[in-house]
């Protein structure tokens, strides 16, 4: 008999995270974090979380009644929770060169339950799926068209399930329909995004193919002039690796100040770091310009929302990001739980299968 608890499965490249639900109303049983590292293979952090089961009453994962995970990169196949299928793995794995530290572990994740247990109801929740919506006009370059036709380069977004979660948080403390409100969702941590809702869907969202466009982040540019790039390979002889590795794991706030972590950063700048300040400085910068032009673009805003270890944690930086904005709508802090929404979507979808 399958006990009817729900498995939320976070695997990454360097760590997998797991939460442990309740089916009938989400209440979290436990939860655990596995550090991977090069002697640690996938496979065998979900044994260790096999382990971590036990002492919660689960023997083996064939006794869930269902597994969720959390997949970055879905294209522009899945706008919702989507029931894993031969299919469904294709497209993850056709998708890795577009999130290759991401899709290639969530996949992985994937095949090792899978082997574990073939008959188990496994579901995939897609970062992309939330910004679905974007009408063409926010999710197409002006490339040439054909780049889009051919390859389907265009804007996809990513933190969708975070934005929806907090979103959906924010119409409860307004006591509203989340279909009534115009919302700025803000999720800062070591990657950044930023989203404009309008009646309680994306319309626009700072990430955008990959997730290394718009704001400064951890490790990542964010937002730059192309030719940049152009410009470093023609004069400067660099290659396309060493640029792919400076964009993404030496630029942003490390970039400037030599400093990911956000904590570490306040710490030196507090001491007088010049470039610490500065990185401050240009990090508050960034999201205030993304949040000028979601004003622009939704014209009404309910309200303004943080998320994320820097959004919901650090009240210097909002205070920074806030400062001269003239605004009329209510700032809300609220923690996210991406693992929360994937159960609840995971439930939705599995009740439909029953019915």
């Amino acid at each position: 008999m399958k006990k009817k608890n729900l498995l939320v499965l976070n695997l990454g490249s360097s760590s997998l995270k797991f939460k442990l639900f309740q089916w009938e109303d989400l209440s979290v049983i436990g939860s655990g974090l596995i550090e991977l590292n090069d002697a640690k293979t996938p496979k065998e952090a979900i044994q260790e979380m096999e382990e971590i089961l036990v002492t919660y009453g689960i023997k083996s994962v064939e006794e869930l009644y269902g597994v969720g995970h959390r997949v970055v990169h879905g294209g522009e196949k899945f706008s919702q929770a989507t029931l894993i299928d031969p299919r469904v793995i294709e497209t993850i794995e056709k998708l890795i060169p577009l999130a290759p530290l991401h899709n290639r572990a969530n996949l992985d994740g994937i095949l090792e339950i899978q082997k574990i247990a073939p008959d188990l109801k496994q579901v995939a929740l897609f970062d992309t799926a939330f910004h679905q919506t974007m009408p063409i006009e926010a999710y197409l370059y002006p490339l040439p068209y054909e780049l889009y036709e051919k390859y389907h380069i265009r804007r996809y977004g990513f933190h969708g399930t975070s934005h929806h979660y907090v979103a959906k948080e924010a119409a409860k403390i307004l006591d509203k329909d989340l279909q009534e409100l115009n919302l700025i969702t803000i999720h800062l941590g070591n990657g950044d995004s930023i989203c404009a809702i309008k009646n309680g869907q994306s319309i626009d969202t700072s990430m955008g193919f990959t997730p290394l466009e718009g704001l400064m982040m951890g490790t990542r540019s964010g937002d730059i002039d192309p030719s940049i790039v152009f410009y470093l390979m023609e004069n400067k002889h660099y290659t396309v690796k060493q640029l792919e590795g400076i964009l993404n794991k030496q630029s942003g706030l490390f970039g400037i100040c030599g400093q990911s972590d956000m904590r570490k950063i306040d710490q030196i700048a507090d001491g007088g770091d010049e470039k610490a300040i500065l990185a401050q400085k240009m990090f508050a910068y960034h999201v205030k310009k993304y949040i000028g032009s979601y004003m622009a673009i939704l014209g009404r805003v309910d309200a303004l929302i943080f998320t994320g270890g820097i959004g919901a944690n650090d009240q210097a930086m909002r205070d920074r990001i806030l400062e001269g904005l003239e605004l009329s709508s209510p700032i809300f802090v609220i923690d996210t739980d991406e693992e929360k929404e994937i159960a609840f979507e995971i439930r939705s979808l599995l009740k439909l299968q029953e019915n």
